[in-house]
């Protein structure tokens, strides 16, 4: 192989069939110029990123990220794509090295930034959790770190993002109508705008976002056979205006798509809408 381009001292380029390849290795790059021979001893990864903007935007990325934050982000793609069995951009490269980096960085600044969705990320991502778990073991291993189990969430955020879920990306747009349908519905009932900023408002858009994928997926929870039915009657009770809302969001979606809403979800719904109208 010949060096086309020497990014840093651990980072190279090479071209082999029209196709470019990015190359790691601890000072593989080291007084190399383009046009030499790449020593291929020193290879520990080579990435093929298909996408020319990808390419470009990961080859910045490797001039900057610490060699070892790249190779840890690899672990867990890797570890990902082997337990979840599925695809993922070659943006999750770049934008989980970039995090990793940043988190370390942060920690020994003394900055600790709360993850305000990690109790919806082990609810409905328990899967990417783990392996946000899995990463965060690994890090603070590797840098003699102890970064919270925030960060777990964080990794398993951009793990959720990165997974090419939709072969039809008409289906992302159907996700976006059924987000925007239950929050016209929100809206309407009560006559109100919230305050977008707000982190309930957040935490709900996240909670519909998911909720979306079900129903497209014509998935529900699995976990009602393990529900607590004296809480749900409790919350329904409790929240008896929130719950007639989240009625007429069970009536729409029935009719629009044919989708009976579970009872576990009805309950989460009911809190999420609960916690918005506290707001008014």
């Amino acid at each position: 192989m010949i060096v086309g381009k020497v990014i840093n001292n651990n980072v190279i380029s090479v071209i082999e069939n029209n196709v470019e390849k990015i190359i790691m290795g601890r000072g593989i790059g080291f007084k190399k110029k383009k046009g030499d021979i790449v020593e291929e001893n020193k290879i520990e990864k080579i990435f093929i990123i298909e996408n020319e903007f990808n390419a470009i935007k990961f080859k910045e990325l490797m001039a900057n990220i610490p060699m070892d934050c790249m190779l840890i982000a690899d672990d867990i793609i890797i570890h990902a794509k082997k337990n979840l069995k599925r695809k993922f951009s070659d943006l999750l490269y770049i934008n989980l090295a970039d995090h990793i980096d940043a988190a370390i960085n942060r920690v020994e600044e003394g900055i600790t930034i709360k993850n305000l969705l990690i109790i919806d990320v082990k609810r409905f991502y328990p899967e990417e959790f783990e392996l946000g778990k899995y990463g965060l073991n690994i890090i603070n291993n590797k840098f003699g770190v102890s970064l919270p189990e925030d960060e777990a969430g964080f990794i398993a955020l951009h793990i959720v993002n990165a997974e090419e879920k939709y072969e039809d990306k008409n289906e992302v747009i159907k996700m976006f109508e059924i987000i925007h349908l239950i929050e016209d519905i929100v809206r309407n009932e009560y006559n109100v705008i919230f305050d977008e900023s707000n982190v309930y408002y957040f935490r709900f858009l996240t909670h519909l976002k998911f909720f979306a994928e079900r129903l497209l997926s014509k998935g529900k929870y699995n976990s009602e056979k393990n529900l607590d039915y004296d809480l749900f009657d409790t919350v329904i009770k409790k929240y008896k205006e929130a719950n007639r809302c989240v009625g007429v969001i069970k009536n729409v979606l029935n009719d629009m798509y044919g989708y009976d809403i579970s009872v576990e979800e009805e309950m989460y719904l009911t809190l999420h809408v609960q916690r918005l109208i506290s707001l008014t």
